[in-house]
């Protein structure tokens, strides 16, 4: 993924969300995504673990 891709991120207890990505930064145990939400157009962050599927809380938007 890169900066102004779609993306959806999963949120708790709902459905997928859609978002533009605004910034990344990558960590060793993972990766940090700020996203631009309809509720936070200033963006907030996601993080995605590594090599953990149950961790991973943002994707590119399919649509």
């Amino acid at each position: 993924m890169q900066i102004h891709d779609r993306v959806t991120v999963k949120t708790d207890g709902g459905p997928r969300r859609r978002g533009t990505l605004l910034a990344i930064e990558p960590f060793q145990e993972g990766t940090m995504y700020l996203v631009a939400l309809e509720d936070y157009p200033l963006g907030i962050w996601f993080f995605n673990e590594a090599d953990q599927p149950d961790g991973v809380f943002v994707e590119p938007d399919p649509a």
